[in-house]
């Protein structure tokens, strides 16, 4: 079944008019292929992340009971948990490894239209598996997600994606997956039986040069707004750069750019449509791979 899904998000992504950009951009793809994996509901690492991600994270059987889906005996150890890597095509990225102070306008078309596209994929992922006579729900949809504290949420799509084996995080606190950081990333939780992928490393940091070997900080010379040092990110100087960007590309596209709604601290609100900015994710070395599956 798992290679099925694979064909499934294949031909999605392929043909989805959700996953193109405006005719007057070019009209091309959002993402290229995505990549998956699974982990197992019962994995001890999810207890972990109300530890390392937020005190409120949920682990999967928590999700699932919250989305009103039923309880059974052993719950955990039943449920699958597929992330999705959805990686923005070359064409995105090589123009927006030209851009300087402001990012590129087809970036900021794409990461906005690629909201309404990820939503739709996780509602096609649980149709496929409701249609197979299984169960399944998503993080990002339940009404148990919710963001909180300013950048704390039940729900942490970067967490999951590392439980399922498909990478680790980085000094820009981005996700390093075999097909790099300039990505998106969502998820599903189903009682399918599928194969899980074993995690590589449980080093939270080992597809990142500068953690793994004490080298690049690439991403750091590429934030305009002085939010990435040794020390990490920081995500007040990062979130006040986008405010920024948010400012001055709404302003320049808000014509074409799509209506954006959020849980925030239980309440569904209208956002400014986010464009995000990405530069620490562009031009460089874990930008388009795994820079350590090419380390000697």
């Amino acid at each position: 079944m798992k290679k099925l899904l694979l064909i499934f998000l294949e031909n999605l992504f392929a043909n989805s008019q959700l996953n193109r950009l405006p005719e007057s951009y070019g009209g091309g793809r959002i993402f290229s292929n995505p990549i998956i994996g699974i982990s197992k509901g019962d994995d001890p690492v999810f207890d972990k992340f109300k530890e390392v991600a937020a005190p409120r994270h949920m682990t999967p059987a928590e999700m699932w009971l919250a989305s009103r889906l039923p309880e059974e005996t052993n719950l955990p150890s039943k449920l699958r948990i597929i992330s999705i890597v959805c990686p923005f095509t070359s064409e995105i990225r090589e123009e927006s490894m030209k851009a300087k102070v402001m990012p590129a306008e087809i970036y900021c078309i794409g990461r906005n239209y690629a909201n309404a596209f990820k939503i739709d994929v996780m509602k096609q992922v649980i149709r496929f598996f409701q249609q197979k006579d299984f169960l399944a729900t998503a993080g990002m949809l339940s009404e148990a997600f919710d963001i909180y504290s300013g950048f704390l949420s039940t729900w942490s799509e970067r967490h999951i994606a590392f439980a399922a084996g498909l990478g680790t995080f980085s000094l820009h606190e981005g996700f390093i997956s075999e097909l790099g950081c300039n990505i998106r990333l969502c998820s599903v939780i189903t009682n399918a039986p599928l194969e899980v992928t074993p995690r590589k490393s449980n080093d939270p940091y080992s597809n990142c040069l500068y953690y793994a070997k004490g080298t690049c900080r690439k991403c750091e010379e590429k934030c305009p707004a002085k939010a990435i040092s040794e020390n990490g990110h920081d995500k007040l100087k990062c979130w006040t750069y986008g405010r920024k960007v948010e400012a001055e590309m709404n302003a320049l596209l808000g014509s074409i750019l799509k209506p954006h709604w959020r849980r925030v601290r239980g309440e569904v609100r209208e956002q400014k449509p986010p464009v995000g900015c990405a530069f620490c994710q562009y031009g460089v070395p874990c930008m388009d791979k795994n820079p350590m599956a090419y380390e000697k």
